[in-house]
């Protein structure tokens, strides 16, 4: 789970992480008051879950009421990299002399969590030379190795024990909520040597949330997803106008970067799970037929606790129910594939061998549809 900025920010408030003062809103006349609270000048800025707000103009300056009267439903209807704006913070603008890097982010290739810090901050860390990286196990910074990297990214004086308590703060909100990521980008280091943690990308385990219900408000849904959701299986929706589906996160996930690489757009993640029924997957394709973008259905299954007959089961279902009337391009592997495969035999799902033949005939399917 992906938090907003402000959203980051009130976590980061709850354990005693500095931010400016900000609120968020989601229409011009709460915000209206917002700013009348806040006082000129104060800053605008976009409630999307990617990083390109500056470049896009998703933050801007707001030094008077006909700034904020103008800039405030530009940024509101703004799209930045497909993500519509979700919400505005308004926030209190910081004085500041520098601006530093700090993250904490679960390195799963080394099966430890990883502190980058840097004495440059406000740019992508990749685009850094100056990376002060350490590995500190399972996310508990101790205050000595927190005082060796301040020191190593260039702070003194008071900064360098602000920084200390700023990144022993980071570690216990990394601890306590299971995240893989929590980032500040920038930290402002104000004129008094004081630390500001001006950004916050907060990045959870969505395996975890079982084990936080407090994180559930931050979870924005569709009405298509909470109905997935309460009916047992996992949804997201996407821009693209290819439906994929499939069991399991991982082989999902993987679907849809090997679609995406081949040029198709994919339309929803949808997981049915390893208890899927076949009238959870007969709701699983209602779902689809109520996306209107959706142009054809991915399916790449392997069948193991789910058997691919259920799946089969449910398609010719939905096909008899004339439910769905869309071309469906499917790799069926596993228990009872042939099976499965016969089921199918005289209906629009088109069978293959592999995922990649799958992706090919549907890729060249759309694109013949326009």
């Amino acid at each position: 789970m992906r938090l907003l900025e402000y959203q980051a920010k009130e976590l980061f408030g709850q354990f005693g992480i500095k931010t400016p003062r900000g609120m968020a809103s989601k229409n011009i006349e709460e915000a209206r008051k917002h700013a009348q609270e806040l006082g000129f000048p104060f800053v605008i800025k976009a409630q999307v879950p990617v990083g390109g707000r500056g470049k896009a103009g998703g933050i801007q300056k707001c030094h008077n009421t006909d700034e904020f009267e103008l800039k405030y439903p530009q940024i509101l209807g703004m799209s930045i990299k497909g993500e519509k704006t979700r919400a505005i913070l308004l926030e209190k603008m910081a004085e500041y002399e520098k601006e530093i890097y700090l993250s904490l982010f679960l390195n799963r290739s080394k099966r430890c969590y990883t502190v980058i810090a840097s004495g440059e901050g406000g740019v992508e860390i990749e685009s850094v030379k100056n990376q002060v990286i350490r590995e500190v196990g399972l996310g508990d910074v101790s205050p000595a190795l927190a005082e060796e990297i301040a020191k190593q990214i260039g702070l003194e004086g008071r900064s360098i024990s602000d920084f200390v308590d700023m990144l022993q703060k980071l570690s216990k909100l990394t601890i306590e909520k299971e995240a893989e990521l929590a980032e500040i980008n920038p930290v402002a280091l104000l004129k008094d040597g004081s630390l500001l943690a001006l950004d916050g990308k907060v990045i959870t385990d969505d395996n975890s949330n079982f084990r936080h219900p407090e994180m559930d408000k931050y979870q924005e849904k569709t009405e298509l997803e909470e109905r997935a959701e309460k009916s047992g299986f996992t949804l997201v929706e996407l821009d693209g106008n290819i439906a994929v589906v499939g069991n399991g996160a991982g082989l999902v996930m993987s679907t849809l970067d090997m679609l995406a690489d081949n040029g198709g757009k994919p339309a929803c993640f949808l997981d049915v799970g390893g208890g899927a029924t076949t009238e959870s997957v007969y709701e699983a394709l209602t779902l689809i037929s109520k996306m209107k973008k959706v142009k054809a259905i991915l399916v790449n299954l392997y069948g193991g606790i789910v058997k691919t007959t259920t799946v089969a089961s449910a398609f010719i279902k939905a096909y008899d129910d004339k439910l769905i009337d869309l071309p469906v391009y499917a790799r069926l592997m596993g228990s009872e594939s042939e099976k499965s495969k016969e089921m199918l035999k005289n209906t629009k799902t088109r069978m293959f061998d592999s995922v990649e033949d799958a992706i090919n005939g549907v890729v060249m399917e759309v694109s013949k549809r326009g």
